[in-house]
């Protein structure tokens, strides 16, 4: 984390507070005190973290992330500052869409199926376009260093309502995470809705769809849907004020485009069609938060039937399976939704435990040495630590162990523990 966040800090002092720049969306002069070469590069190191975070990519139709890429790159062809902008789509039933700087884009399932037509997409799309291109994701980021500078804290919650089960992020991934936790301001959130909205009208999009994506957000803020609270509106606060500016706003463009309902059913189909097996899926996640094992293999169960493919159900099953010491049942499953996604760390995680359980060090440390490759864990780490001192590499254990014990939680706890056992000091100096 001190690697990550030292040139940065470096580079407020060589370019001071008072730098400003003017604002490609806005016109404006403002302070800036990151380069763009910063911004992006900060993008591309913590997408990928902030993706792992929040469920992985959604992958059961690769249509889906098709077309939300395909809306964005239209979008993103009229953005007034040409970014290396991505799109993807996240495996996550809580509703939310969010940036990192440099154009870094995701959206949830969770959000997609929520939406009525294709204009509304636009409308969460070129939102979040703006947020990069006026930079205000990189602000956000400047706050998460500066933050993690003042006092060092890098541990934080993998906290969605996909895993909310799932062990702590450790050490550089905790950047993404805290910058994903920060809200918008309100002048923000209006910024890119007005300059959002711009870019409909320029791509041929009904920008009217603004209004109704707004006033279906304060509809379900008001009525406090937990689901939302935790989402969407923690980072993008709905508000009347909003609905009616966007109103205002669309008057005063005089463009009537397209909404295209029917090509958004057509091509959100299979999402659309498998909400009902989702749903199945975040019954079992809150049954097992509440510790009623049979409701949640019930629920599970019918997820998987509803939808085979999803390599997220059987990922669950294979947690349901080890809390309940089936390490062998577990394994079986874990590796089922590695088949189908390699590219989750918290399948790695789960089939690593499991190996571990079964005491299959070897591929138990493969797996765990793959998971924090995509994101590192206090779980993981404080494993390869155990499986380290189990075969005597005293050197290795600890350097894993340290990194567990930096976790707030019940791992880390175990880790630093373990490390006193050892007559060894949990911290040790930063190095490079």
């Amino acid at each position: 984390m001190w690697r990550l966040i030292r040139p940065f800090l470096f580079g407020l002092l060589m370019t001071g507070l008072t730098a400003c720049a003017v604002n490609p969306v806005t016109g404006q002069r403002e302070l800036s005190i990151i380069s763009a070469d910063q911004e992006i590069s900060l993008g591309m190191q913590n997408y990928g973290p902030a993706q792992q975070m929040q469920g992985g990519l959604y992958t059961v139709d690769p249509q889906v992330n098709s077309y939300v890429r395909e809306v964005g790159e239209r979008l993103s062809t009229v953005a007034d500052r040409p970014l290396p902008y991505e799109f993807v789509v996240l495996n996550n039933s809580v509703p939310n869409a969010w940036t990192m700087p440099g154009g870094k884009i995701a959206v949830n399932r969770g959000l997609l199926t929520t939406l009525n037509n294709e204009a509304e997409l636009a409308a969460v799309l070129g939102h979040e376009i703006t947020h990069a291109a006026a930079g205000h994701s990189a602000q956000q980021m400047q706050r998460a260093m500066l933050l993690q500078a003042g006092v060092m804290a890098v541990a934080v919650a993998a906290g969605s309502a996909n895993e909310r089960y799932a062990p702590l992020a450790v050490g550089s991934a905790a950047l993404a995470a805290s910058a994903l936790n920060q809200r918008y301001s309100r002048e923000a959130e209006l910024e890119a809705d007005h300059y959002g909205m711009g870019y409909m009208a320029r791509t041929g999009y009904d920008p009217y769809a603004a209004v109704t994506l707004q006033e279906t957000f304060v509809r379900l803020s008001e009525g406090h849907n937990a689901n939302w609270l935790e989402g969407l509106f923690a980072s993008h606060p709905p508000s009347t004020q909003r609905v009616e500016q966007n109103r205002l706003l669309a008057q005063q463009l005089g463009v009537h485009g397209e909404l295209d309902a029917g090509r958004f059913k057509t091509r959100m189909a299979t999402l659309l069609r498998d909400k009902p097996a989702y749903d199945a899926y975040d019954a079992a996640v809150k049954a097992l938060g509440e510790k009623d094992f049979k409701k949640a293999q019930g629920s599970i169960e019918q997820a998987i039937q509803t939808e085979p493919r999803e390599p997220l159900f059987q990922g669950f099953r294979g947690l349901l399976a080890l809390q309940q010491s089936r390490p062998s049942e577990a394994l079986t499953d874990y590796q089922h939704a590695l088949s189908m996604d390699a590219g989750y760390y918290q399948y790695y995680v789960g089939a690593g435990l499991a190996a571990k359980a079964l005491n299959h060090n070897d591929q138990a440390a493969q797996y765990l040495e793959k998971s924090i490759t995509l994101l590192p864990t206090a779980t993981a780490h404080n494993a390869l630590g155990e499986l380290a001192l189990a075969r005597g590499d005293r050197e290795r254990a600890v350097a894993h162990l340290r990194v567990a014990a930096q976790s707030d939680s019940a791992v880390g706890k175990q880790a630093r523990e373990t490390l006193l056992r050892m007559g060894v000091p949990v911290n040790a100096p930063p190095k490079g």
